[in-house]
């Protein structure tokens, strides 16, 4: 048990059989009336998130969550399915708890982080930086670059970043997956 004194970003609570974690809080003392926390709580499994109160004070259950390398085996449509590193078993995984902004960089044989709950892998992370290869980008004009220009590409997991000009098709490049930003060109 944990009470709203210990509240951290990141932290996760067990609220209704469900697992929250805290992306948000602030401590409220208004001139009248009682202490309380403002929160902004998003759901591990589903990714909804929720505006809740807390009275200052509150009792609530904190879930303390492992995290174990799992890899990206492969997809068979409906479910994705990744390898835990340590055990050789394979999870199965759908896209709603992956999530959409993950999915658009998810690569074959990428090593990734599984949320582990019971003995369970219930959640993956994709590593914050990514190294994927242009498949398709307009080419870059002669004289364009004065301002530093940039332009769409495609990469090979079908998501789409900005770059510079310089960058051609089949370059690999480096993306900040959580910003959707081109960082550097590998090769």
């Amino acid at each position: 048990m944990a009470s709203t004194a210990d509240f951290r970003n990141g932290m996760v609570l067990d609220m209704d059989g469900q697992l929250w974690t805290i992306t948000y809080f602030q401590h409220v003392k208004p001139g009248k009336g009682g202490a309380f926390v403002r929160t902004k709580l998003k759901n591990v499994l589903t990714g909804a998130v929720v505006d809740k109160t807390f009275r200052a004070g509150e009792k609530v259950t904190s879930v303390r969550l492992e995290r174990r390398p799992v890899n990206y085996s492969y997809s068979d449509g409906q479910l994705y399915h990744f390898m835990d590193a340590q055990t050789f078993e394979m999870i199965p995984l759908s896209g709603d708890v992956i999530g959409d902004e993950q999915l658009k960089y998810l690569k074959e044989n990428m090593e990734c982080e599984g949320l582990v709950h019971d003995e369970k892998v219930i959640a993956v992370d994709l590593p914050q930086f990514v190294e994927l290869r242009v498949v398709k980008t307009d080419p870059g004009v002669r004289g364009d670059t004065a301002q530093g220009g940039t332009k769409p590409a495609e990469l090979e997991t079908g998501a789409s970043v900005n770059v510079p000009l310089f960058v051609e098709e089949g370059d690999v490049i480096r993306v900040d997956r959580t910003e959707d930003k081109y960082l550097t060109r590998v090769t």
